[in-house]
């Protein structure tokens, strides 16, 4: 097939769909605002437009219809309802697919009336719709009612990349760590709140295992300067790295390093739990809070251990209940990569998307 994706060239997300479709054999085309990203498969074709995101999705539209003129694809897959879902539909082409990713269907429409009337536009312009959850479809449909039909495509997992490697732990330390953008909507404040409070209770009970205690965060964001800030005042910041953002390539080792795994965020737009699985295929136990995307990739008390989210003590309460148990996070781990091979490996969800271009295009 020939294949037209609108999406952020500098998303690992879009990276990995394109270079796994075009390893498949597809012609690919990429239209994008953003410039910089992941390498990319040397056979995929890319058109980088001029103007930046805002308003370029706009300005850019002449220059992206005609390049998709020139390509001539089997369909155009569009990724977001929000920016690129309007290049997508200024470029007039069909047949159409968008796939929503989160925050274009959860924040993007609440935030003014003219932003939900562009992608309620946006959506109607698809011929077909994609969604990595079911929550996410459920929230789509909320926002669109008149959708009937919109098919799960799960963003998968490459188990090959991310597997267990026991050489990356130390034995002497239990690593607590999570990797998320520093922003108030993930709550790594809540993070550093209960990791503190359960250091502060084993000192109490079981002080040779708090000595024991390190927390690692991964990630870069506004909140950097707050949250060392934080970890001074409850007396946690010689035991807690901030690592900064770093490569996917680094992360599946990084993960390994975990003993636990630690995502609270406090918003629903965490529609799909990415770095989640990616943990749980390394075996590493997971920490997660109830917004509705982490809760459908976690089975709570099997591959991991599901809180409700601000909440401290019982995210302390979970985080010392796999700390004081070496079976149990091993246990969980094991549980956590079985689960992810049998729904989320990649290349069945990139069987399932080619499934959706089949159906389309007949």
């Amino acid at each position: 097939m020939k294949l037209a994706f609108c999406s952020g060239r500098n998303s690992p997300h879009t990276v990995r769909w394109v270079n796994s479709l075009a390893q498949r054999g597809h012609e690919i085309l990429l239209i994008s605002v953003h410039c910089t990203g992941d390498p990319l498969d040397s056979r995929i074709k890319i058109k980088l437009l001029p103007f930046p995101p805002g308003i370029g999705y706009y300005l850019n539209s002449p220059l992206a219809a005609v390049a998709l003129r020139q390509f001539a694809p089997d369909l155009l897959h569009i990724h977001s309802a929000s920016g690129y879902g309007t290049l997508g539909r200024l470029m007039r082409f069909h047949p159409c697919i968008l796939s929503v990713w989160g925050s274009d269907v959860y924040d993007v429409p609440w935030q003014s009336p003219t932003k939900r009337k562009i992608v309620l536009k946006n959506l109607h312009n698809a011929d077909f719709i994609c969604s990595t959850s079911h929550c996410m479809a459920a929230e789509t449909k909320r926002l669109c009612p008149e959708i009937e039909d919109i098919t799960v495509t799960p963003f998968g997992i490459d188990i090959d990349k991310f597997f267990p490697n026991i050489t990356e732990k130390k034995e002497e330390i239990i690593n607590v760590g999570t990797v998320k953008r520093l922003e108030q909507k993930y709550a790594v404040d809540t993070l550093i709140k209960a990791f503190a409070k359960t250091r502060d209770d084993l000192q109490v009970s079981t002080p040779d295992l708090a000595s024991k205690l390190r927390l690692t965060i991964v990630g870069e964001g506004s909140e950097l300067e707050s949250l060392i800030l934080l970890s001074e005042k409850l007396d946690v910041n010689a035991v807690t790295e901030f690592v900064g953002a770093i490569p996917h390539d680094q992360v599946p080792s990084l993960l390994n390093s975990f003993d636990i795994f630690v995502a609270l965020s406090r918003l629903d737009s965490e529609s799909f739990g990415v770095a989640i699985l990616e943990a749980s295929a390394c075996n590493v136990p997971v920490v997660v809070s109830n917004v509705s995307g982490f809760a459908e990739v976690v089975e709570d008390n099997k591959t991991g251990l599901i809180v409700p989210r601000d909440d401290v003590v019982a995210a302390s309460n979970a985080i010392m209940r796999l700390v004081q148990s070496e079976k149990t996070r091993r246990q969980l781990g094991c549980n956590g990569r079985t689960h992810v091979k049998k729904k989320y490996d990649w290349e069945y969800c990139v069987d399932l998307m080619e499934q959706v271009y089949e159906k389309v295009l007949s």
